[in-house]
């Protein structure tokens, strides 16, 4: 093996990790929804939210390469306040998030093992499933997660593409007569557009999960990459998430659109009606397998924003609330992220129980939160990966400062779209 594969090979994991956690909600469900309720007349908002959103990930890897540390870290160096507000937004969104992937998850979960129909226990399924989740980071740590995660990556990037190429040749399936098409740009419309592009890819808030891998993955191998192999890392996870959304969408446009058919509310049943995408091109013999890569890579999403939440908080903890000399100590110490994964599991398992089954409500409200909070998000990884924080030979090019000032216009812009829309005066 040359010198330069295994350089590559040992950075290879956080930029897998980040296309794990963003294929779930947004591509299984919310794109999927996109395609199956307006076929392509949404396929430019997910291209936008792809673009304008890219370069404030990427600069959650940029920074952590450069700088040697997570971004989070950067944001106490900008001043204190911009770390409380971080570690607000994060403590204020991290339920609704996590609990809407969860109950995806458990939806899949329940729809491959029918555990549901075993114990007639109200949401057993999704206590299992946080069990398992917790249980897993707290024996397995990091190096679990990667290797989970590269396996399941496989077997999606696999699935989903034979199931797009076969939608492709399957064609689009017929409008019935007295097909309506649903308005964009009414009140249900725009809340489902802002939905949809709050996690496209996924939370901008969650571009600090990508410097914590990227730090987490340099001890695990013992190897600081150069800047050009931690961003060929990234840009290939999220240019598989990117590409995959779009398959998502034209499945949903394909088989559903059209059809007089809607995607279901119930989790259980959404993820039966997603599995049914797949082997109505593929064929019903494919049920089991497309089943099981369904909550598979819904699995994977759920422990990596469990994993991700529960470094981020550890770090914001430690750095708020503890000396420059303990929280170095505390890198190590890994009982503040043990006890924010229990509160975690704890309090996504709440509001799971408080929604019930109004999956759709309950991902449209975390979705939603998430794109309100991003431009304060944007702004800040924008602002650290300058040469007042970092070497100027580490700084953005042109272009792609360019492109973040575009960012900032478009999740402002459509924020304050959002906020009209709910006061009514649009």
């Amino acid at each position: 093996m040359s010198n330069k594969v295994s350089r590559l090979l040992k950075t290879l994991g956080p930029g897998i990790l980040f296309a794990s956690t963003c294929i779930g909600v947004s591509h299984l469900v919310q794109s999927t929804r996109a395609g199956a309720n307006y076929g392509f007349v949404l396929l430019w908002a997910i291209i936008l939210a792809n673009l304008f959103k890219y370069p404030f990930f990427e600069y959650g890897s940029r920074y952590a390469n450069a700088a040697g540390e997570s971004i989070i870290d950067g944001y106490k160096k900008m001043g204190k306040w911009v770390l409380v507000i971080y570690f607000l937004i994060t403590l204020g969104s991290m339920f609704f998030v996590t609990a809407a992937v969860g109950a995806v998850t458990a939806g899949f979960m329940d729809n491959l093992f029918g555990i549901s129909q075993l114990v007639e226990i109200p949401l057993f399924t999704a206590f299992v499933l946080f069990a398992s989740c917790t249980l897993m980071l707290i024996l397995g740590k990091y190096n679990l997660l990667d290797s989970l995660i590269k396996m399941i990556g496989a077997v999606l990037l696999v699935s989903t593409v034979l199931a797009f190429v076969l939608t492709l040749l399957h064609g689009q399936n017929p409008a019935v007569a007295d097909f309506k098409a649903p308005e964009v740009w009414d009140s249900a419309g725009i809340g489902f557009l802002i939905a949809l592009m709050g996690w496209m890819p996924t939370a901008v808030d969650l571009s600090a999960w990508n410097s914590l891998w990227t730090i987490e993955r340099i001890k695990q191998t013992g190897y600081h990459p150069t800047m050009k192999e931690t961003l060929f890392d990234f840009n290939f996870g999220y240019l598989v998430s990117a590409g995959l959304s779009i398959c998502f969408l034209t499945m949903g446009a394909f088989l559903v659109y059209g059809s007089g058919e809607t995607m279901p509310g119930s989790s259980a049943l959404f993820a039966h009606k997603v599995v049914e995408l797949y082997t109505t091109t593929i064929g019903s013999w494919s049920y089991l397998i497309i089943a099981t890569a369904g909550f598979s890579v819904m699995f994977g999403t759920c422990i990596a924003v469990f994993d991700g939440y529960a470094r981020a908080m550890e770090r914001s903890v430690e750095l708020l609330f503890f000396s420059e000399e303990k929280a170095t100590e505390m890198l190590n110490d890994r009982k503040v992220y043990i006890a924010t994964l229990l509160l975690l599991a704890l309090g996504s398992f709440f509001i799971i129980a408080k929604f019930g089954g109004k999956l759709k409500v309950l991902v449209d409200l975390a979705t939603a939160i998430s794109f309100m909070i991003a431009p304060f998000v944007a702004w800040a990884n924008f602002k650290l990966v300058s040469k007042d924080y970092i070497a100027e030979e580490h700084t953005p090019p042109a272009w792609l400062k360019l492109l973040s000032y575009g960012g900032l216009v478009f999740l402002i812009g459509f924020g304050i779209l959002f906020v009209f829309v709910k006061l009514g005066l649009v």
